[in-house]
C-alpha cells in the first residue's frame, strides 16, 4: 500500500495535475454546457440521435487507426533511441493507418444513407452527416498518429497545450452550431470538431520534420504489424463492443419506448462518463504499467486489494453525493423536460461500481496480453448486456436499460472472480509465479 501511495504522490498526481486533469476537467466543463445546450436548444429527441452518432463515431474512429494509439505509444518509448526500428515503427503505422482510414472514409462516403437509417431511422435525413464524417475521417486518423508520437516521445508539454486547445475550440463550435442550427448543428459538430484539432496538431509538430522524414513507405514491416497486433486486436474488441451494443440499445428504446425515453437514458450515460472519466484516468496511469511488472500471483492480489481499499471508497463516497444531489444535477445538466432521468441513477451508479471493480482485473488482461480471456469476456459482456437489456426494457420500459447494465456488469465480474479466484483468494507466497501472469 505504501508503494501504491507512493507512486500515486510522484507518478499520477503530477501527471494528473497537468496533462491528465486539465484535459478531463475542460472534457467535463465542454460537456456540461454542450448538455445544457442539447437540452435548451434540442430536447430529449436530439439526446437519443446525438448519442447514436456519438457512439457511431467511437467505433468509426478506432477502427481508422485500427486500435493502434496504445500499442504505438509503447513501442515508439521503447524504440525511440534506435533509428532503423523507429524509423520502421513510424512508416509502418503511418501508411497502414492511412490506408485503413482512406478505405473506411470510402465505404462511409458510398454507403450514408444505409448507416443514416441504421442510426437515425428512414424517417430523419442527416445523410449529408455521414458524408462529413467519410471526408473528415482521415483527418482524425492522421491527428492521433501524431498524438500517439508526441505521447510515445514523452512530449506531454505539448499534448497539455494541444488538448487545452482543442477542447476550447471544439466546445466552442459545438456551442455556435448548437445555437445556430440546434440538431443540425449538433450533429455537425461532433463529426468535425475532432478532425479541426488536427490544425492545432500541426502547429505542435511544425518543428519536428525528423517526423516527416522518417515516413518511408520502403520501410512498411509485416514483423511490426504483428508486434503492435495484440494491442491493436483488444484495443479494437474493447472500443467498438459497448459502443455498438448501446446503439442497439438505444434504437430498441425508440421502436419500444419512444424517442424521448432513449434521450433520458443517454442523458444519464453522459453523466455516468463524466464521473467515470477520473476513475479511468487513474487506473490508466498507475494500473496498467503496475500489472505490466507484476510476475506473482501475490503482487497481483496485493495490487487489487490496493487499489479496492484506498480507490474505492473515496469512489464510493462520490457516487453516493451524486445520488443525494441527483436533483440538482439534472437540473444543472439539462432542464425540466429531462426530470425522468432522476429515476435512472440507483441501478446506473450500481453497475458502475460493478464495472470499476472488474476494470481492475481487466486490467491485467490487457497488461499481460491475454487474448483468449479478454475476447470471450468483451464478446460475452455485449451478448448479456443486450439480452438483458431488451428483457428488462419490456418489463420496466426506460429503467430497464440501466437495470440490463447494472446485471450485466455484476455477471461479467463474477465470472471474472472465477478466472481469477486463486490469484485473488488462495493463499499465496511471495515466490508463488503462475505461467498466466508472467
Amino acid at each position: 500500500m505504501k508503494k501504491f501511495f507512493n507512486y500515486i504522490n510522484k507518478e499520477v498526481l503530477v501527471q494528473s495535475a497537468g496533462l491528465n486533469s486539465a484535459n478531463i476537467g475542460l472534457k467535463i466543463l465542454s460537456g456540461i454546457l454542450i448538455s445544457k445546450f442539447i437540452a435548451i436548444y434540442i430536447g430529449p429527441y436530439g439526446m437519443a440521435l446525438i448519442g447514436n452518432l456519438r457512439n457511431f463515431l467511437s467505433v468509426i474512429q478506432s477502427l481508422a487507426i485500427s486500435g493502434l494509439y496504445k500499442g504505438v505509444v509503447k513501442f515508439i518509448s521503447q524504440v525511440k533511441n534506435d533509428t532503423v526500428a523507429l524509423t520502421k515503427t513510424l512508416s509502418t503505422v503511418f501508411y497502414f493507418g492511412f490506408f485503413s482510414s482512406m478505405l473506411l472514409a470510402i465505404l462511409c462516403y458510398y454507403n450514408a444513407e444505409f448507416i443514416n437509417d441504421l442510426l437515425f431511422a428512414s424517417n430523419y435525413r442527416y445523410t449529408y452527416i455521414i458524408e462529413t464524417l467519410a471526408i473528415v475521417l482521415p483527418f482524425y486518423a492522421l491527428n492521433m498518429f501524431a498524438f500517439s508520437i508526441m505521447n510515445g516521445f514523452s512530449k506531454h508539454k505539448y499534448l497539455l497545450i494541444i488538448n487545452i486547445l482543442g477542447q476550447v475550440l471544439g466546445a466552442v463550435v459545438t456551442l455556435i452550431l448548437i445555437y445556430q442550427e440546434n440538431i443540425n448543428g449538433a450533429l455537425m459538430a461532433i463529426v468535425i470538431t475532432p478532425a479541426l484539432n488536427l490544425l492545432i496538431t500541426i502547429v505542435g509538430i511544425a518543428f519536428r520534420k525528423s517526423f516527416i522524414t522518417s515516413l518511408k513507405i520502403t520501410e512498411v514491416s509485416l514483423s511490426v504489424l504483428k508486434n503492435l497486433s495484440p494491442y491493436m486486436i483488444m484495443a479494437l474488441v474493447s472500443a467498438i463492443a459497448i459502443p455498438v451494443v448501446m446503439i442497439i440499445i438505444r434504437n430498441y428504446l425508440i421502436s419500444e419506448i419512444g424517442i424521448k425515453g432513449a434521450g433520458y437514458w443517454t442523458a444519464m450515460t453522459r453523466i455516468s462518463d463524466y464521473y467515470l472519466m477520473f476513475i479511468n484516468s487513474l487506473m490508466a496511469l498507475y494500473i496498467l504499467p503496475r500489472f505490466s511488472e507484476i510476475n506473482s500471483k501475490s503482487e497481483f492480489k496485493r495490487e487489487v486489494f490496493s487499489f479496492y481499499k484506498t480507490v474505492m471508497p473515496v469512489f464510493l463516497l462520490l457516487l453516493f453525493l451524486i445520488y443525494i444531489c441527483r436533483s440538482l444535477l439534472v437540473s444543472l445538466l439539462f432542464s425540466e423536460e429531462f426530470r425522468p432521468v432522476e429515476n435512472l441513477f440507483g441501478y446506473q451508479i450500481l453497475g458502475d461500481i460493478i464495472r470499476v471493480l472488474a476494470m481492475v482485473i481487466i486490467y491485467k488482461f490487457l497488461a499481460k496480453k491475454m487474448f483468449g480471456h479478454f475476447l470471450i469476456l468483451e464478446i460475452f459482456l455485449f451478448i448479456i448486456m443486450y439480452f438483458s437489456s431488451v428483457f428488462l426494457i419490456d418489463e420496466f420500459g426506460v429503467k430497464g436499460a440501466v437495470m440490463g447494465h447494472f446485471y450485466s456488469y455484476l455477471l461479467y465480474f463474477a465470472i471474472m472472480l472465477l478466472i481469477f479466484n486463486s490469484s485473488l483468494f488462495g493463499i499465496l507466497n511471495d515466490e508463488g509465479l503462475d505461467e498466466t501472469y508472467k
